[in-house]
């Protein structure tokens, strides 16, 4: 995955705009835009560095050289659907709460 591949994957899950996310960087809506779209392949750490903050996430990520907290493809596409199929943080939380209860559960019906 290149650096602007991962900025806009990033951007869209936050749910920014191009303009959005270059007014929240202060950074040019334009050259987001070329970087994103892999026409401009050599951003500075500085410039980066801009972007990482509203995105939440690490330099390091954006250059390929750490992963984003072991969130793969996968699970990105997996919270992508489950939003766009409706799920709110709400209904995650809730989701959240029940595996931690099946799991207690489990864990008790084990020592009986």
């Amino acid at each position: 995955m290149t650096i602007g591949e991962r900025i806009k994957e990033l951007r869209q899950i936050k749910g920014y705009s191009l303009t959005t996310l270059a007014k929240l960087a202060g950074v040019s809506k334009s050259y987001l835009s070329s970087i994103e779209r892999d026409l401009q392949t050599n951003p500075s750490r500085h410039y980066l560095s801009k972007l990482a903050i509203p995105l939440g996430t690490t330099v390091g990520y954006l250059l390929g050289e750490e992963t984003e907290n072991d969130l793969d493809a996968d699970w990105i596409h997996m919270v992508k659907k489950a939003i766009e199929d409706g799920m709110s943080k709400d209904d995650f939380l809730e989701f959240l709460d029940f595996v931690k209860f099946q799991k207690w559960k489990k864990q008790k019906d084990n020592y009986n």
